[in-house]
């Protein structure tokens, strides 16, 4: 059922992505709800179906963006593991670690797009786009990290809910 539930969850942050969060910028840069969402869902202890929810988020936004398929799948991907390595390490401060799943995924989503762009012909320098796009970006994920791992946390807590013991 966790799976099925990706598919509203996503597809509605996509369009909140797509027709407001995107229209919010800080210099030339704009939040990614969606690495955002599938961070702070990777990060919940009980979740199984993270990977799942990359695929899906990666196939959605790979359907809207301007960048070749590969590079959100593969980001996506990337994220989920991270946070999945990161939620089995340090269990004892997942805010922590979601504020180092976003730094680190945003970053790496960036490098990621960058490079993909330059070797299709594209030619972005590369330090204007690492201080005008990527740092703004990264300020914008990590004030949304909080609000949406809560989110994401009683999500979960629904999908998963907690055994009693007798």
């Amino acid at each position: 059922m966790a799976t099925l539930v990706a598919f509203p969850v996503l597809v509605l942050a996509l369009m909140l992505q797509t027709a407001v969060i995107s229209r919010i910028n800080l210099l030339y840069g704009s939040a990614d709800l969606i690495l955002v969402i599938l961070a702070a869902w990777a990060l919940q202890e009980r979740v199984t179906t993270a990977w799942q929810w990359a695929l899906v988020g990666g196939v959605l936004v790979a359907f809207v963006s301007g960048l070749p398929w590969f590079v959100p799948l593969a980001g996506y991907l990337l994220i989920v593991g991270m946070a999945r390595l990161l939620q089995r390490r340090v269990w004892q401060a997942p805010l922590l670690a979601m504020f180092a799943v976003s730094f680190t995924g945003t970053l790496m989503l960036h490098i990621l797009s960058i490079f993909s762009l330059r070797l299709l012909g594209d030619p972005l320098p590369v330090g204007d786009s690492f201080s005008l796009i990527t740092l703004p970006s990264i300020l914008l994920n990590l004030l949304l990290a909080i609000p949406v791992y809560a989110g994401m946390r009683d999500l979960a807590g629904w999908l998963y809910p907690a055994e009693v013991e007798a």
